[in-house]
């Protein structure tokens, strides 16, 4: 029997990709993505005033699926539209809440502290993601040639970027570093700084300045780099701006600590996934005593693939 065929949605930010590939593939379907582009003024306006048109959105070249994985609000109704106008049975699947009429969709999948409910609402603790920890085990060697070699035990700082609510500034940054440097005194462990897509250049720079010779700091965005840190680390840790990333970090099953930044607007939702991920024992803050913990890893992409899988075969 061939494979389902699927077709990606997102607006190309890699936190979008990441869970609309991380849900294909555990779908274990044939998959094209798809970068949405809405027309003109429909940029500003929410989905729930939108019409349900293809003169909203640039033409998606693809009429071959059976799947619709889509993620963000410029993608919502780019969704909806492609599955009325098919003359076959499609599946379309959203993730994160759409802010529209859930009936639109078969399927939302939508982390608990959004705060949605519904028939067709798959709840999930934190975001799904397209990590696996085969992956992360494969790539384990790949930091061999960049970290120094000696017998300190690795720690990895993985840095998201500035948000709405986020400010990387000299300041705030130099917050976080400054108490890495006193831990780093007092345990001595060698540091891997791995940036995303949106960490800014000279937020990279600054941490090569401020860290030295005697740490690592990737230049680039390398997903290698970050698997493998993942697999070399004995602590991780995530700057608070990155859900997705903390989310991807607690595959592991090792302790994550979060880097706070004081945020610029009220952030409570946010503050309510990093309160889950706190009670489920998987997260602590930096600055806080220094100890070893376990937890159950948590892999919700392969969780919600088989609620769905297991909807869409009865």
């Amino acid at each position: 029997m061939s494979k389902l065929k699927g077709l990606l949605l997102t607006q190309g930010m890699h936190g979008m990709i990441s869970q609309v590939e991380g849900l294909a593939k555990a779908l274990d379907i044939d998959f094209t993505h798809h970068k949405v582009e809405l027309k003109s003024i429909w940029k500003l306006v929410p989905p729930k005033f939108t019409p349900i048109s293809q003169n909203v959105y640039k033409k998606v070249e693809d009429n071959d699926f059976d799947i619709i994985i889509s993620c963000g609000r410029k993608s919502v109704i780019p969704s909806i539209h492609l599955k009325s106008i098919s003359k076959k049975k499609i599946f379309n699947i959203h993730i994160q809440d759409p802010k529209i009429d859930f009936n639109h969709f078969d399927f939302i999948v939508a982390p608990e502290h959004d705060g949605i409910n519904g028939d067709n609402i798959i709840s999930t603790k934190g975001a799904i993601h397209y990590l696996s920890e085969k992956e992360i085990v494969e790539n384990k060697d790949y930091l061999n040639s960049f970290i120094k070699k000696d017998e300190r035990k690795i720690w990895c700082l993985i840095m998201g970027g500035p948000t709405k609510y986020y400010d990387y500034s000299t300041k705030n940054m130099k917050h976080i570093f400054s108490m890495f440097y006193k831990l780093m005194k007092k345990h001595d462990f060698q540091l891997v700084v791995i940036p995303s897509m949106r960490t800014p250049i000279n937020t990279i720079h600054y941490a090569k300045e401020f860290f030295g010779e005697k740490h690592t700091v990737i230049m680039n965005v390398d997903k290698k780099a970050y698997l493998s840190a993942l697999a070399l680390s004995e602590n991780i840790v995530v700057t608070c701006d990155s859900s997705s990333m903390i989310s991807e970090a607690a595959l592991t099953g090792k302790p994550i600590y979060v880097a706070n930044i004081l945020p610029k607007k009220n952030d409570k939702r946010f503050q309510r996934f990093r309160n889950l991920f706190r009670e489920l024992n998987i997260t602590r803050n930096l600055g806080e005593e220094i100890e070893n913990w376990n937890y159950e890893k948590l892999d919700e992409t392969n969780r919600v693939a088989k609620i769905i899988k297991e909807k869409i075969q009865s």
